[in-house]
């Protein structure tokens, strides 16, 4: 049995679950989100307990696999329409910043010209603020934070994967944009030559 997969979900009130053929529902405060439950899982809503629980139909190893990311993804949406989901990233580096103009982020990360990312439908992104930070070997740097939120934890992450993906961080001097608590692997720079 999957260990995942057999721990039922709780619905917290104020969140409704409801189940339509293999269509699942999941209404809360944040708003809604559906999900097609695949075959061979078979999901009961408990209204006496407020869970959802799941089954599966055979012991196949991807039936199994399923078992545990059908809870998981519906865990998920109870968390995402409750609670949201945020994802931070600092811009780092002298010049680079990000903005916030109407529906698009506006990102200045070293190109010539500002990358302009439009935000997709269901995500928000808070306002960016800078602050000066001291680096070990640049000396004080302005950090822009970008905070992105939304109720679906995989648009989430795949659009603060996509805006990290503009310019990554760089090894050298720390430069580009990464998440809130990344480490980055730092190498030392190029020896001065004529030391013999």
């Amino acid at each position: 049995m999957s260990r995942i997969g057999k721990k039922p979900v709780a619905i917290p009130k104020g969140v409704k679950v409801s189940l339509n053929k293999s269509a699942l529902e999941v209404n809360g405060p944040k708003g809604t989100l559906g999900w097609e439950i695949p075959r061979r899982i078979a999901v009961h809503i408990d209204q006496s307990t407020s869970e959802v629980i799941f089954s599966r139909s055979t012991n196949e190893r991807t039936v199994r696999a399923l078992h545990g990311l059908a809870r998981s993804l519906v865990a998920n949406m109870v968390k995402g329409v409750t609670d949201g989901f945020t994802k931070s990233l600092e811009v780092i580096g002298v010049g680079y910043s990000a903005k916030v103009q109407g529906k698009d982020l506006m990102l200045a990360v070293g190109y010539s010209n500002q990358v302009k990312m439009p935000i997709p439908e269901g995500i928000s992104v808070g306002d960016t603020k800078t602050v000066n930070v001291a680096m070990a070997g640049i000396g004080s740097v302005p950090v822009t934070t970008i905070v992105i939120s939304g109720i679906d934890k995989q648009r989430v992450g795949q659009f603060a994967a996509t805006v990290r993906a503009i310019r990554p961080p760089e090894p050298y001097k720390g430069k580009g944009i990464r998440y809130v608590g990344e480490t980055v692997r730092r190498k030392a720079g190029k020896a001065m030559a004529g030391a013999e």
